[in-house]
């Protein structure tokens, strides 16, 4: 049975293809999926520990009907998937003498919905997509690929969820198509261009393969989705969640609790369908009353002065000029995909209208297109993709007397590679036994953002100061090491070359050569992984 997750910061979709009727369902399990109406059964990604050291938990909807997540309880979890693998100011709580992380929090959320999937469905999960956002940082994937090791299933990949949603949105015939992926935790915008004839080696990024293919797609010929353009940044439905509670908190001294920002969202929710909304607050141990009123258009005031809309100019500015580059101009584009539950909001949408004719933007399935779309991997699609980040090497600069990092392939780079980038490094230092070589993810120059902790709420900042975060990649014990020098090497002269290649599986591989003895210390071995 194939089967797909999207794993989202507010809510969590699954899905699985229901080869008797040839379909794909949103999966449903008791006791943790909400069912709205107008929606399909969503799972609210929520986590409440109740034993730490037991990993004992309580997820989805099962924490809001227990009353759990009203309370400023250290042991309530909500918005975690921000911070897998983030830089967080602040620290998470020590529960039942167990220290936390968000990347075990999401273990754990992940771990239990695979456990109730099985046992309520009865089936055996053969194949799982996992999807992921475009604006995220190698070590996210990283996490994710520790995590699956424990499943007993025979092949899971990766795909990113821009990619998902324009392949799963049920397009009547367009090719080019726009995707704004605007969910709790991050917006992607992608750029993809559907059904062309070329040939795909990529079946999305590879986690785990089985001894056996699955299905009959090998025999099939495979449909293609190629990514063109994607850009994306850390800000989605829980930042704006957070502006209305400062909004209130500023003019009328509302106090910041989980309930409160519980209300707000439904102020955001209530103004996609109305143009007025109210709620009412109680305060049980003031015994003060709030009366919460927002309209259209003073929602709108409070996302313009958040920057909300020349934050999404940006966005739309990047992935416009990646196209321009590929030949492709806006008036090209055929249809503008809306997805996750922040593109519901009036104020995205007309913003996304003023670049594009009305009759091009699609919202129908703003929930379910990247679970649906990412099953079409099982069903003879493959995607060809490019690097959506730059990569380098560290070296010391001695103008700045401080590490500085030397590109080495860029964004924008398709893979598998034709060439290899090549690099000849020397000896440092006088007697030096080998060389290492650090290599690091590097972030955009503009638009970088940091993570950190305003009481209780996860919240994320743009940089100011034009300098893109680094990532380093194999920055531990075991892993720096790429040549053992025998002799020994001496500075003032070229000692070794290093050829750097990407493989179909986005993993970088590395060939060294002594220049000095003229051997081949290393060949095609694989260093890391990309994105």
């Amino acid at each position: 049975m194939f089967y797909a997750i999207d794993f989202g910061t507010t809510n969590t979709v699954i899905t699985r293809w229901n080869a008797a009727i040839s379909e794909a369902q949103t999966v449903k399990l008791s006791g943790v999926s909400q069912q709205l109406a107008h929606n399909p059964p969503l799972i609210p990604s929520l986590v409440y520990v109740t034993d730490a050291l037991k990993e004992q938990i309580v997820i989805g909807q099962a924490v809001r009907d227990g009353g759990l997540d009203t309370k400023n309880n250290p042991r309530f979890f909500r918005s975690f998937k921000r911070g897998i693998g983030a830089e967080v100011q602040g620290f998470l709580p020590l529960l039942d003498d167990c220290p936390m992380s968000f990347e075990k929090v999401g273990t754990w959320f992940l771990n239990s919905l695979v456990t109730r999937l099985r046992s309520q469905t009865n089936d055996k999960i053969d194949s799982l997509i996992l999807t992921v956002p475009v604006d995220t940082f190698e070590v996210y994937r990283h996490w994710l690929t520790d995590v699956c090791q424990g499943w007993d299933i025979e092949q899971i990949r990766l795909l990113d969820e821009p990619t998902a949603a324009a392949l799963g949105y049920g397009t009547t015939g367009e090719s080019l198509l726009l995707v704004v992926d605007f969910g709790g935790g991050t917006i992607d915008l992608s750029l993809v261009r559907l059904n062309t004839d070329s040939e795909a080696k990529n079946g999305g990024f590879l986690l785990k393969w089985g001894e056996k293919l699955l299905g009959n797609s090998n025999k099939q010929k495979s449909k293609l989705a190629k990514v063109i353009a994607k850009a994306g940044a850390q800000i989605g439905g829980s930042d704006l969640d957070d502006w209305i509670l400062d909004y209130f908190s500023r003019t009328q001294d509302l106090p910041k609790t989980s309930l409160t920002s519980r209300l707000a969202e439904r102020l955001k929710i209530k103004l996609s369908e109305a143009d007025k909304a109210q709620e009412v607050y109680f305060n049980d141990e003031t015994f003060d009353s709030y009366e919460l009123a927002l309209s259209r258009g003073e929602l709108q005031e409070i996302f313009t002065q958040n920057n909300l809309f020349s934050r999404l100019d940006e966005l739309m500015s990047q992935v416009l000029q990646q196209s321009r580059r590929n030949g492709i101009e806006k008036d090209d584009i055929e249809g503008v995909l809306l997805v996750g539950g922040t593109s519901q909001i009036p104020a995205v949408q007309d913003w996304v209208k003023q670049y594009f004719d009305e009759g091009k933007v699609k919202l129908d399935r703003p929930f379910t297109a990247i679970a649906l779309g990412a099953l079409q991997l099982a069903q003879g699609y493959e995607v060809r993709d490019f690097l959506y980040h730059s990569y380098g090497v560290r070296y010391w600069n001695r103008r700045t007397n401080s590490h500085s990092w030397h590109p080495i392939i860029n964004a924008g780079q398709p893979y598998p590679t034709s060439k290899p980038v090549e690099l000849v490094l020397g000896a440092s230092l006088e007697g030096q036994p080998s060389i290492e070589l650090i290599i690091g993810e590097l972030g955009a120059e503009t638009g970088a953002t940091e993570v950190y902790f305003d009481g209780d709420r996860l919240v994320t900042r743009s940089l100011g100061d034009d300098k893109g975060r680094v990532q380093p990649l194999n920055d531990r014990p075991g892993s720096r090491n790429i040549a053992t020098l025998d002799p020994p090497g001496y500075p003032g002269s070229d000692r070794i070359k290093v050829l750097f290649s990407i493989d179909d599986r986005c993993c970088l591989r590395i060939t060294v050569e002594d220049l000095l003895t003229q051997k081949l210390l290393v060949s095609d071995q694989i260093v890391t992984g990309l994105s």
